[in-house]
């Protein structure tokens, strides 16, 4: 199966799961019930930002819309060639509660992320290039070798202001559930 088949069948089932309208989930995600019907028949690719709303709407890891279960490859999540390239390393360990993935962000390029969940730690480590990242409204530059640990519970901005890709390893550390 691939990616985005994999994508709009995990989308649809989650929602039935939880036995929710296209509607209700519209409500819950902040995406559109067109964008979403779109996407649960396979009919559009959603951005990352986009996919990252959904996965915060409902709670659930990035990696489970991009990574099945017993993937013999690592997927990567690249909508229609846009400016951010994800590629999960190691998928949602529930036992660990994180998730790794390795990043491209093209040169030039801005990616804004929704909050994630309450609780969530990020942790950015630049492999290659020069990341810029906005967290609390304040710009701070990273080179590679160079580190941010950040909550992932506020809005936050990764920047590549270089004209070469940006190489990053993104790991997202998710609170334990009360």
């Amino acid at each position: 199966m691939d990616i985005a088949t994999y994508l709009a069948a995990t989308l649809k089932a989650l929602r039935q799961s939880r036995g929710l309208s296209l509607t209700q989930a519209a409500e819950l995600t902040g995406v559109s019930k067109a964008m979403l019907g779109q996407i649960e028949r396979n009919e559009s690719s959603p951005t990352v930002a986009t996919l990252w709303k959904i996965a915060t709407g409902f709670n659930v890891p990035f990696s489970r819309f991009i990574a099945p279960p017993q993937a013999s490859a690592p997927q990567q999540y690249d909508p229609d060639k846009q400016a951010m390239v994800i590629t999960p390393l190691f998928p949602w360990d529930e036992a660990l509660r994180f998730e790794l993935f390795a990043i491209t962000l093209a040169p030039g390029a801005e990616s804004e992320s929704t909050p994630h969940e309450a609780g969530v730690i990020e942790h950015v480590v630049v492999i290659e290039g020069e990341l810029e990242m906005r967290i609390q409204g304040r710009w701070q530059r990273l080179v590679a070798g160079e580190g941010l640990r950040f909550r992932g519970d506020q809005p936050h901005v990764y920047r590549n202001a270089c004209a070469q890709p940006t190489r990053f390893h993104s790991l997202i550390h998710y609170a334990k559930p009360e």
